[in-house]
């Protein structure tokens, strides 16, 4: 039951969910996300590790550069909920607004972000 209060407890903040938003469909790094939700570095990756630690993503290190996806491969509970998250904040207009400012952000870097 701990694990599964983990998950739940994360979902329990803007931000988190925002990040997670994000991610629903593609892999991104520390500065996209910043890019898209317009938040300092510092409070990104503060809620990044958050989410890696109760489980809902995954990261890797390309050289100095954090990248982050959902991990939908090691909890059941996860993979049951990223459907409803997927229904319900892709509808959200302040998720509309972070995706076009991801786009923009990656137009400008010529999708060579980090």
């Amino acid at each position: 039951m701990q694990q599964e209060a983990k998950i739940f407890k994360a979902l329990a903040d803007d931000t988190r969910l925002r990040i997670l938003a994000l991610l629903l469909d593609v892999e991104l790094c520390v500065c996209e996300i910043m890019a898209a939700l317009e938040l300092p570095q510092s409070t990104i990756s503060r809620h990044l590790a958050y989410l890696r630690n109760s489980g809902w993503v995954l990261d890797r290190r390309q050289g100095v550069w954090m990248y982050y996806r959902l991990n939908n491969n090691e909890h059941l509970l996860v993979n049951e909920i990223i459907p409803l998250l997927t229904n319900h904040l892709a509808k959200k207009s302040a998720h509309t607004v972070a995706l076009k400012k991801l786009r923009n952000f990656q137009k400008e870097q010529g999708h060579q972000a980090c």
